[in-house]
């Protein structure tokens, strides 16, 4: 069953992977759709990023659905044939952060297409994985499976926003409108706030922005238009990890206002001044907790459209086109492959 594998840097191959049985409390997936992520490109560009690096053949892929192909024993809540979205994190359940609450700091997590591990963690750009039946969550009827592929992403500006605590009339600034910062624009919208700008550096993005609802759709040097009075948006969401972003936000958002850091780019500078004689908050948000099943269910019922997101579909055998469609970003925002 052919999967897509990362070798090193620049050796992407499509290779024969075999999905074991599955045993007590698991189930084995028929992969339909991925969606290409990220963080998937820096493997496949950079092999890696940050301190993060292949030492190890590693499938790519954490944005999946699938259709049920088997069940091992203890399994009663789902069903041959069942679409189900697959959760990409399997945190232990046991340790502190998961007792807590936060399971997406758990200490022994497993997040698929991860080499944060060693062995790396395999991920499900194959064309059968066999999972923990917990990470499943049921499609509701009708869901196309393009649509459904966006559950983890979606999951991840849910939880930015979460993070936020983002109220119905909020003023929301978002800087960096790749495909985490078209979600959460798209999730902003549907939490009430009154007014969104989304700002970056390319015009099709931006173009998409505004076709998605941003009232104002800008550059970056646009945004000095709102640094009167000591800034004027509740909310800022920095998407992009562009060093020259997070102090950009710092001059816009109001005194006591909120800024979460999405992007990863490295250590970015932080205006200390700023931040201390402007009351800021400054959080970090990271993956995701239960937000992962919310974001099913709002794809399920229409209430966040990211249709206008797909940019293109490829078959699995044409897995190097696609991964060079989904890096350049003057011409897609989000690639998918079928299995």
């Amino acid at each position: 069953m052919p999967a897509i594998v990362i070798h090193r840097a620049g050796e992407l191959r499509v290779e024969p992977r075999t999905a074991p049985p599955p045993g007590a409390g698991q189930a084995r997936v028929r992969i339909d759709r991925g969606g290409i992520c990220g963080s998937d490109l820096h493997y496949v560009r950079h092999g890696g990023f940050g301190p993060v690096r292949l030492a190890e053949p590693m499938v790519l892929g954490h944005e999946v659905v699938g259709t049920i192909a088997g069940l091992g024993s203890g399994v009663t809540d789902l069903a041959v044939g069942d679409a189900v979205a697959i959760n990409p994190a399997l945190p232990c359940g046991v340790c502190r952060f998961c007792t807590d609450g936060m399971s997406n700091h758990c200490l022994d997590m497993r997040f698929f297409g991860s080499a944060m591990r060693r062995p790396h963690v395999q991920g499900a750009f194959s064309t059968e994985v066999t999972v923990e039946a917990r990470q499943l969550v049921k499609l509701p009827h009708g869901l196309d499976p393009s649509i459904a592929v966006f559950a983890e992403p979606l999951a991840v500006a849910l939880h930015a926003l979460t993070r936020a605590a983002l109220r119905p009339g909020d003023r929301v600034v978002i800087t960096g409108m790749g495909p985490i910062g078209m979600l959460i624009l798209l999730a902003a919208r549907h939490a009430g706030a009154c007014e969104i700008v989304a700002s970056d550096i390319a015009a099709e993005p931006l173009a998409l922005a505004r076709s998605l609802g941003a009232d104002q759709a800008i550059t970056p040097e646009a945004l000095d238009r709102f640094t009167a009075d000591r800034g004027h948006f509740d909310i800022g969401f920095e998407a992009s990890g562009a060093p020259s972003a997070l102090p950009a936000l710092m001059s816009v958002v109001r005194p006591r206002g909120r800024i979460v850091q999405v992007g990863l780019g490295g250590d970015l500078p932080v205006a200390s001044m700023v931040l201390v004689t402007k009351e800021i908050d400054l959080l970090g948000t990271f993956r995701f907790t239960d937000e992962f099943a919310h974001a099913v269910t709002l794809l399920g019922t229409g209430a966040i459209d990211v249709a206008p997101m797909l940019s293109a579909t490829f078959p699995v055998d044409q897995a190097a086109e696609a991964f060079a469609l989904a890096a350049d970003k003057t011409r897609a925002m989000k690639v998918q492959l079928t299995f």
